[in-house]
């Protein structure tokens, strides 16, 4: 494990335009997601507003929530994202999925917060926060590592194969291999926090309203 963070922070010091890259794609997905919500037909924003007040309106009492399906259910998407962006990886043809998948993780998340801030108003910043923080977050800064790792994998791969440059395919695919495992344990780590920690700070939000 510390392994793996040691070559996370090594890598992101040695290829920050990259990461610049990719960062701002995954911000330009927020900005297209708070944006969109504004543009929605009067049909779409009733039944978006009726979801929300019903999603908050359960969240007012935890007695019915079930705990392991809930987790279940969550850690199979979390992983289900984990392992779709992975395998992308070790594929050229998978490259601008990878990158659609992090511009859409965006999306989702910009979404998500500014349709809660959009019918509660100021009251919906701290609805907003209560329910990214702080699962989402971390997710969504798994997102970005992970597919940095893939993104540069398909070029290794795609450098290989096309431009005929020589690979240390153990030493790549040992550390890719890294990056699997330490993303497997923070989603399961954004899981435990979605499903047991969540749901209490939103209760505060739920208060409020």
């Amino acid at each position: 494990m510390h392994m793996s963070v040691k070559t996370v922070t090594n890598s992101i010091q040695r290829q920050q335009k990259t990461y610049l890259f990719l960062g701002a794609l995954l911000v330009l997905g927020i900005i297209a997601g708070s944006i969109y919500v504004f543009c929605l037909s009067e049909v779409d924003r009733t039944l978006l507003v009726d979801e929300i007040h019903r999603f908050f309106e359960t969240m007012r009492s935890l007695d019915n929530l079930s705990y392991g399906s809930s987790f279940l259910n969550s850690l199979l998407t979390n992983l289900f994202y984990v392992f779709g962006v992975w395998f992308l990886g070790i594929s050229i043809i998978g490259l601008p999925f990878i990158l659609f998948l992090l511009l859409m993780k965006g999306f989702v998340f910009g979404f998500s917060v500014f349709s809660i801030i959009s019918i509660y108003g100021l009251k919906g910043v701290l609805g907003a926060i209560t329910y990214v923080f702080p699962h989402q977050l971390l997710f969504l800064l798994l997102s970005l590592v992970l597919t940095f790792y893939a993104f540069s994998f398909s070029i290794k791969l795609f450098s290989a194969l096309f431009l005929k440059r020589n690979i240390n395919w153990k030493e790549a695919m040992h550390k890719y291999l890294k990056i699997l495992l330490l993303s497997i344990v923070i989603a399961l780590i954004t899981s435990l926090f979605e499903v047991f920690i969540s749901p209490f700070l939103i209760q505060f939000f739920t208060q409020m309203i």
